[in-house]
């Protein structure tokens, strides 16, 4: 019955210790420990006080567990807790009458009750001691279970939500992958009956863009650096199945190529760009890739040739990867953005917030 948790039992030394304490130097204090039978009783009267109050609050935790009280509803919890002090209280005082009774330690008062039969009136005298003490045991115990309970459902609730957020990113990324596979192989397919020797070469592009992406997956952020890399085999990709169809344009500032860029978006946006802007236009057009730095905002531009039709899709993947992404990595702080900014130029934007190594 009295194997317990460590920490249970540390509080228990602490609390019933603090309370020798206190009561041995308020009884030094006002002189009432001048003579050895004056501490003899002294020592007596609280060791037995303390023993009960150990052994009964001890039972009391054997009750809250038993009847599963802290997973009850918060009123429920404090009348029961309310009830168990007033019962054990009472069973202390019954308890500490009799002890004292047997060691003849009861005072004058006291002696005097017994023969007028006010037992009972002694005993719910002394019982108020012990449920103060009690009630005090019973809120420690009660705000310790309510506290830790709380900070635990926090830290479930924090891993839950880094959890979803965690398979939410990698899910996206799961997409992102298969989605670009399938239109570079297109790309290659075109090739293979018009000019082997180039499908060859673009197989080659395609295992750099591969053996790159794979190596980015397991990272929620790389460098925009590194991002470009896989960026520029794409686009070496396209331009061999566009030919001059296609004209590329980067304007890079070197300061942002070490600023951290989510995987495979700005090859998403820049596929993008070619599958509903290049593609659709007779003679072909220009993508332009912008990275730059702006109002403590890392900006990363794709423009392309092409018209948006009144409307933006954003139902499609490419976008719809994007914001999502962009939301789960920062929040409301980045932002997404495509628009027609000329008669024949459309611009997607995305807006990071400046990371400073």
């Amino acid at each position: 019955m009295f194997i317990g948790k460590s920490r249970y039992w540390a509080f228990q030394a602490m609390g019933w210790g603090s309370f020798i304490l206190l009561h041995l130097f308020f009884n030094w204090s006002l002189g009432k420990l001048q003579t050895g039978d004056d501490r003899q009783l002294f020592f007596t009267k609280i060791g037995i006080f303390i023993v009960l109050g150990i052994v009964m609050t001890h039972i009391m935790r054997l009750f809250i567990i038993r009847l599963n009280l802290l997973q009850k509803k918060l009123e429920r919890q404090i009348v029961q807790f309310v009830l168990l002090t007033l019962v054990f209280s009472y069973l202390s005082a019954y308890s500490d009458f009799l002890l004292r009774q047997e060691f003849d330690l009861l005072s004058k008062n006291e002696g005097d009750l017994l023969p007028k039969n006010n037992i009972v009136l002694l005993i719910l005298n002394n019982s108020l001691s012990f449920f103060v003490y009690y009630f005090i045991w019973s809120g420690i115990y009660f705000m310790y279970h309510y506290i830790s309970k709380s900070r635990k459902q926090q830290l479930d609730t924090l891993r839950l939500e880094s959890l979803v957020k965690e398979l939410e990113l990698q899910t996206i990324k799961a997409h992102i992958n298969p989605h670009f596979i399938f239109n570079s192989l297109n790309s290659i397919r075109a090739l293979v009956d018009e000019n082997p020797q180039r499908a060859r070469k673009a197989v080659t592009e395609l295992s750099n863009i591969l053996r790159s992406s794979m190596q980015s997956e397991k990272m929620e952020t790389v460098p925009l650096e590194k991002e470009l890399y896989i960026v520029k085999d794409y686009l070496a990709l396209e331009n061999m199945r566009f030919e001059d169809r296609l004209k590329i344009e980067y304007d890079i500032d070197d300061d942002t190529l070490s600023q951290p860029v989510p995987p495979m978006m700005l090859q998403t946006l820049v596929e993008n760009a070619i599958k509903h802007g290049i593609s659709k236009q007779i003679n072909g057009g220009v993508v332009k890739v912008i990275s730059e730095f702006k109002n403590d905002f890392h900006q990363l531009i794709v423009q392309n040739t092409g018209q948006l039709n009144g409307t933006v899709n954003t139902e499609g993947f490419g976008l719809s990867s994007t914001t999502n992404r962009l939301s789960l990595l920062y929040g409301d702080k980045a932002s997404f953005g495509i628009k027609q900014i000329n008669g024949s130029l459309v611009e997607a934007k995305v807006l990071i917030p400046v990371s400073i190594d």
